[in-house]
């Protein structure tokens, strides 16, 4: 399993646009920010009872980050990791490239779609804490951040799904993985759900097909262009390379990993 495990690699990450399926399970079941996950969702629903809440400050703290936890997103996705005053300042500059914009540049890249822990597990926290101990104290806090660390694996289980050479057999899953490929090969600037599009389509940034809308010409940069990096120079700073306009092909990752080998 391990040497199949490593064969998947191209010399930087898991790419997903050369899995299939089983694959996808073994690099998802063993990678360790999703083990990481698995053992905080532990601790968590260990601490729940320890604080012995009632049914209802478990199930109604789990239900209300169920229900907030699209909305939060969204709103996390569109004016934040879309926005552009994270690069243009240095102190926030490498937050938003690792979070965000290296993953439009190469949106198989397995790394770069899962958020870094030290970023994702204070957000989570800051959205569910506040939610749970209003409900139900302690134990209804805990809940709901169990809850929220379980929400966050199926997230991005799926989001690796919609980014996998795969063609989902299950129909909802197919159109979602639909409506985000076109969130990176087509306009950014929508479809900004993972699982839920509830709120791309209540605050306008739904759209169902390529039809839709024009082709966006920073669907790959976010908006960070040649001219942005030059006045705005840390991400490309830390990147090595200007900003692309595209992905890179199958042609240029294999002159960069001979020259890394070289």
């Amino acid at each position: 399993m391990w040497n199949e495990r490593a064969s998947l690699q191209t010399g930087r990450s898991f790419d997903l646009g050369k899995m299939d399926l089983r694959q996808l399970w073994m690099a998802y079941l063993t990678y360790p920010t999703i083990l990481f996950y698995f053992a905080l969702i532990v601790i968590c629903a260990l601490a729940t009872f320890h604080f012995r809440p009632s049914l209802p400050h478990v199930v109604i703290p789990a239900l209300a980050v169920v229900v907030v936890y699209p909305l939060a997103w969204y709103l996390i996705h569109r004016f934040i990791l879309h926005g552009r005053w994270l690069y243009r300042n240095p102190v926030t500059a490498s937050l938003w490239k690792r979070v965000h914009f290296d993953h439009h540049q190469d949106p198989h890249l397995l790394d770069v779609l899962f958020g870094s822990p030290l970023n994702t597990v204070p957000t989570i926290g800051i959205i569910v804490f506040p939610i749970g101990y209003a409900i139900g104290g302690w134990g209804g806090a805990f809940a709901a951040a169990t809850t929220g660390l379980v929400t966050t694996c199926v997230y991005e289980f799926f989001h690796c799904i919609q980014h996998l050479a795969y063609k989902p057999r299950w129909k909802w899953v197919s159109h979602i993985k639909q409506l985000h490929v076109l969130h990176h090969f087509h306009d950014e600037n929508g479809n900004y759900g993972i699982t839920n599009y509830m709120a791309d389509r209540v605050f306008g940034s739904f759209y169902e097909n390529s039809r839709a809308r024009p082709r966006s010409a920073h669907v790959f940069n976010l908006g960070y262009t040649v001219e942005e990096a030059r006045r705005y120079p840390w991400v490309m700073e830390q990147t090595g390379s200007p900003p692309r306009d595209r992905p890179e092909t199958a042609r240029e990752s294999a002159r960069d990993n001979t020259r890394k080998s070289a």
